[in-house]
């Protein structure tokens, strides 16, 4: 994986903050990652050998399997959750558009606020719960009024009332020649070997939040699979052989 002048500050950024944890015996924590962001920065912790450290590292992004997450440097005294993320809780008027991940993101940069200070935009029908840095949540309360035409009444909540709206997953059995990347990539999502092979090499495949870029990596049972741009499944089941001589799989995607 070639680093771009902005993975080299990104990873910059992570060595400071892991050295002001380590001198200073405080937690620090980055701005919010993307997937590809969080693998770079997991992938050059395990090549530093940083797992011997007295600092441990976790990703952080409010709730279980969130996408956006911070990278969190952590002393041995402090917990992932002192990390200061909190809830903006948009309110829209009843009876309105339901507004998308879209709008409320464009929204958002509207007001000149970077990516990296939000995290997840889970939507639901009246509104969104959006998680940022506790630093940006004046800035939003003060300015965030609307989004297009449609009216915004935002107010801060606790992490620990965040709404996760239900999701829904369909469950579909197949078979595959191999556990190959590519073999599996093309199952859960539909998509032509050779496409799904394309798509690993382009580094728009993710497992278990790492960028795997080999599309003859083997898939392990229960491993999260993302394809950036189409979504996310589960490996959820690995089977037997059938006469003639496939794997049957179980996977569960996300619709």
């Amino acid at each position: 994986m070639e680093l771009t002048k902005e993975d080299k500050m990104l990873l910059a950024n992570a060595e400071d903050k892991y050295d002001q944890c380590s001198s200073q015996y405080r937690i620090t924590y980055t701005n919010f990652l993307d997937l590809r962001q969080r693998s770079l920065i997991e992938k050059h912790w395990r090549e530093m050998n940083r797992g011997g450290s007295d600092v441990h590292l976790e990703f952080y992004g409010g709730y279980d399997d969130a996408e956006r997450t911070v990278a969190v440097f952590l002393p041995d005294y402090a917990e992932v959750s002192d990390c200061p993320l909190c809830v903006i809780r948009i309110k829209t008027p009843a009876g309105g558009r339901k507004l998308t991940h879209r709008d409320y993101l464009g929204s958002l940069t509207g007001l000149g606020l970077k990516r990296e200070m939000t995290g997840d935009i889970l939507t639901v029908e009246n509104g969104a719960d959006i998680i940022v840095l506790e630093e940006v949540k004046d800035f939003i309360l003060l300015n965030y009024s609307k989004a297009g035409r449609t009216t915004l009444t935002p107010e801060a909540v606790p992490l620990a009332e965040l709404c996760i709206p239900e999701s829904k997953t369909v469950m579909a059995r197949d078979t595959v020649a191999s556990l190959r990347l590519d073999n599996v990539i093309s199952s859960a999502f539909q998509l032509s070997r050779a496409k799904a092979a394309d798509a690993i090499r382009a580094g728009i495949v993710f497992v278990n939040s790492m960028q795997c870029e080999k599309p003859d990596m083997q898939v392990e049972e229960g491993a999260k699979l993302v394809l950036r741009g189409k979504g996310k499944a589960y490996l959820r089941e690995v089977g037997g052989r059938t006469r003639k001589d496939r794997i049957t799989i179980v996977i569960e995607r996300f619709v």
